[in-house]
């Protein structure tokens, strides 16, 4: 469906301090939230993952896995592969195998040096009993083509229920290569926990490479799951204007850059203007852009106005977007904005196994936030 723009709310850049130094209270639509700053002195913070025991694993862009547990931040932990941070590259993102609990098996995405240049890869794992080291580390997947530029590095990682893992790459910053199927650049990509190609899945035409799902995207730095509905959601950047929401869906083409709600950086239009035959809408998109990071499709107990809303870290406006979202047809309702400006640069949000919000904020001296509902605390 197309996405109209929307009517935006009033700003909630406004917030009650407490007496902590490090709390504060937000009031939303629906509910009081309590932000608390868990920890600092993160380099760039991409991700943050819940490990479902108390332990919140985060990466650091210059290449650095951290462990937060107990309210405190662990040393790097040892093991990493090998990691090319340039420009917009480094560790990106962490995901947790469906059996972590079991087996401790987790997936990293990155950038590494190669010919030509720099691409994304995958890698996966095994955390040791300690934590302290990455074990039986493989790379699983590395991209086709690299290239010397630094940015569009893509790297969202989401696993589906069959423990397949679903994953980006930005265009390179080369956009012409998101149309071309046989380039992975500016696709989203499917592969089993073994690298290998999914049996059954894919319904391309035979000239797309394999692992591709999906063609068309910008640099989606988001990509999320619905765990109630199995809908896959992505949230890429724009040029100026046009970052979009869409629904990744097999063979699809999402339209970069022959289509785009937004302009080049010098204002010129681009491609063939906001539709055509043969091209996906996005559910919705943001002019002027938002510059979207991180997503999560909200499923938790602690906010229970907010199922299935998406919410999505933005680093321009320094704030953290709540789509009123309906998942039956799809529709964004409404949009409400938080945390304007109060943070800096917000990265990656996540529903944490207790149903709070976590966020890292994408600085020289990042935050790990969380989000709880003061109301609930109140009672």
């Amino acid at each position: 469906m197309r996405a109209g723009r929307l009517v935006l709310t009033a700003l909630l850049g406004s917030a009650l301090l407490t007496s902590a130094a490090t709390a504060m209270t937000v009031k939303t639509r629906e509910h009081t939230v309590a932000v608390e700053v868990l920890a600092e002195d993160l380099v760039h913070p991409w991700a943050v993952e819940d490990m479902g025991d108390g332990g919140l694993l985060i990466t650091e862009r210059p290449g650095r896995l951290r462990l937060f547990r107990d309210g405190r931040l662990s040393a790097p932990i040892a093991g990493l592969p090998d990691i090319s941070a340039t420009g917009q590259g480094g560790l990106l993102d962490i995901a947790l195998s469906a059996d972590f609990a079991e087996s401790r098996m987790l997936y990293l995405s990155y950038s590494t040096a190669g010919q030509g240049g720099t691409g994304t890869a995958i890698a996966r794992a095994r955390l040791s009993g300690d934590a302290s080291k990455l074990e039986a580390v493989e790379e699983i997947f590395r991209m086709n083509h690299f290239t010397d530029k630094t940015q569009h590095y893509g790297s969202r990682i989401a696993v589906g229920g069959d423990g397949s893992l679903f994953f980006t790459i930005g265009d390179r910053g080369e956009s012409e290569r998101a149309q071309d199927p046989g380039d992975h650049a500016g696709s989203v990509l499917h592969i089993m926990p073994d690298g290998s190609i999914p049996a059954g899945t894919q319904s391309a035409p035979a000239s797309w490479q394999p692992e591709i799902w999906s063609i068309g995207h910008r640099n989606p730095q988001g990509l999320a799951f619905d765990r109630e509905t199995g809908t896959l959601y992505a949230v890429e950047h724009g040029a100026r204007g046009g970052d979009e929401v869409n629904r990744p869906q097999a063979a699809l083409n999402y339209g970069w850059p022959i289509i785009s709600y937004g302009r080049h950086y010098s204002g010129a239009e681009i491609g063939r203007g906001t539709a055509a035959e043969g091209y996906e809408q996005p559910i919705h998109y943001w002019d002027p852009s938002i510059a979207p990071g991180g997503m999560t499709v909200y499923r938790g107990t602690m906010f229970p106005e907010w199922q299935g809303d998406i919410f999505v870290a933005a680093l321009k406006f320094q704030l953290l977007v709540r789509l009123d979202h309906d998942p039956e047809s799809g529709e964004i309702r409404s949009e409400e904005r938080l945390l304007k400006g109060d943070f800096g640069r917000l990265r990656d949000v996540i529903t944490a196994s207790d149903g709070a919000l976590l966020i890292v904020t994408d600085e020289e001296d990042g935050k790990l936030l969380r989000l709880s509902n003061a109301d609930a605390q109140a009672d």
